[in-house]
């Protein structure tokens, strides 16, 4: 199979970013190129157009990579549940739910390995090239034996590795020569290094990078410098984009309910964009303040979370705030919340709780149904907000009803209505995840806050054209700070 490996020295070392731009790079140049990642573990998904699940950082790659995203780009996620059980989606599908243990033992070399190998086949009969992400460090001695995220995965694609180092956090030279001492028979499959994040003067580093070559005999590859303006998705539960890039001078206030189990906050990522805005993810009560409006997230668990709002005292605030005149949005299970009560007869949801109480809000009702719905959809708002067509993705797994006549938030293309408004939108609950990537509602919705509070309108901010600008400008730097020639000798080995 002809292309690369990106795996790194530890998690968060941006072999994302760096397997983002190398697809953007290969795409620029005309290359038919798939993303890869054979297990992904994160709660923020990404629809395929058919109505599957893979993760949301392969979703991003293959956008970059100028490609409709399928399940071959990754047959395995990973869906925490709570610390030591998952939700395994198989080829965007939910499989079976399994402790560490469990998994590791009865699934990874058996079901997991050989839906890796069909996957790595489809990619290989229909492109041209694939660049594989890893997932944490290969040097993971007490996992390496039933892994399939790292070496045998390279070895299952018979490509070579290229291995990233955080160089702005310390210790890449440790972590380098440590990995490649650790990764022992597969040694030979590291071709290149790449230190990621640098900042300050390159010539304050050769004698580090002559050092590695000489050390270890592999070649530096590049210098990645930090980069700390270019839009890119993120796979983190908690957003490092949405805890850091936000000026807190801006006077739009959003308070962003923490859930612990929280699903698809990229839903939150566009605010990035709106210079007078900012974000504050809000985990206890002393934090709540005085916000121009609160949103409640997804959530893996809408029960375990709400009962968490109840006991930080959180859910009190939320509804103190909507009683004294406040603005409140809910996706999906913010929205579920929202509601009067949240029954499970099937434990689908949490095991431990049949009935709950919602926040008692919104004047509807959900009921937890094994089948989760998933799917993009796109529909049209013609009621309390301006007439306009828009468009996201479901992925839920409660049925939610009206006990009252209330406005819906949007009709669906397939004629269900969606959502429930109540106070010319003063409250919106939506299942539609990505509604705040539409442009225009998004700005419709902050011009009511700004209204509200008495300061400028703006104008729509264009966050499509930011994210392909985002991908372009990651491309172009890349390609500036590595060496090509060798790149591309890798990945036509």
């Amino acid at each position: 199979m002809k292309g690369i490996m990106i795996q790194g020295t530890a998690s968060d070392v941006g072999k994302s970013y760096i397997t983002t731009a190398i697809c953007r790079i290969l795409a620029n140049k005309g290359y038919n190129v798939a993303p890869f990642k054979s297990q992904n573990m994160s709660n923020n998904s990404y629809v395929t157009t058919d109505g599957k699940e893979i993760g949301r950082a392969q979703g991003v790659q293959a956008e970059a990579a100028k490609q409709e995203a399928n399940v071959h780009m990754n047959p395995i996620l990973l869906k925490p549940q709570k610390d030591t059980q998952s939700e395994i989606v198989l080829h965007g599908e939910v499989f079976k739910s399994y402790d560490g243990f469990s998994y590791r033992n009865d699934f990874c070399l058996t079901t997991g390995l050989n839906a890796i190998k069909q996957s790595l086949n489809f990619i290989e009969e229909n492109y041209d090239y694939v660049v594989i992400e890893g997932a944490g460090s290969p040097s993971e001695v007490n996992l390496n034996d039933k892994e399939i995220v790292n070496m045998r995965v390279a070895e299952a694609a018979d490509v070579d590795v290229i291995l990233v180092t955080d160089i702005d956090r310390g210790g890449s030279f440790g972590s380098i020569v440590g990995t490649l001492e650790l990764v022992f028979e597969h040694r030979h499959r590291i071709k290149g290094v790449i230190f990621n994040k640098f900042r300050g003067d390159i010539r304050l580093l050769q004698d580090g990078l002559d050092w590695v070559e000489e050390y270890t005999g592999v070649k530096v590859l590049g210098v990645i410098p930090y980069l700390s303006d270019v839009y890119v998705e993120v796979e983190d539960a908690q957003s490092n984009a949405l805890e850091h890039n936000f000026d807190t001078d801006n006077p739009l206030d959003i308070c962003v309910i923490h859930m612990e189990r929280v699903s698809n906050n990229t839903d939150l990522e566009p605010f990035i964009h709106e210079n007078d805005t900012r974000i504050r993810i809000v985990r206890k009560a002393s934090q709540f303040g005085n916000p121009d409006a609160v949103i409640i997230p997804g959530t893996k668990s809408t029960i375990a979370d709400l009962e968490t709002l109840k006991e930080t005292g959180l859910a009190d605030k939320i509804t103190e705030y909507y009683r004294n005149g406040g603005q409140v949005f809910g996706i999906c299970g913010g929205y579920q919340a929202l509601g009067q009560t949240l029954t499970d007869p099937k434990g689908v949801d949490n095991l431990n709780q049949r009935e709950v109480s919602g926040l008692n809000i919104l004047p509807v009702t959900t009921e937890f149904e094994v089948k989760k719905n998933v799917r993009l959809i796109k529909g049209q708002i013609d009621n309390t907000f301006t007439n306009q067509d828009v468009s996201g993705y479901e992925i839920h797994l409660g049925k939610t009803e009206h006990l009252t006549e209330c406005d819906y938030f949007a009709k669906l293309e397939d004629g269900t209505l969606d959502g429930c408004v109540i106070e010319e939108g003063r409250v919106v609950g939506t299942y539609l995840h990505n509604i705040f990537h539409n442009d225009k509602f998004r700005n419709e919705w902050l011009n009511r806050l700004r209204s509200i509070k008495g300061i400028e309108q703006q104008d729509v901010v264009n966050t499509s054209m930011i994210k392909e600008q985002s991908y372009e400008k990651l491309a172009e730097i890349v390609e500036e700070h590595i060496d090509m020639d060798l790149l591309m000798e890798l990945v036509n080995n």
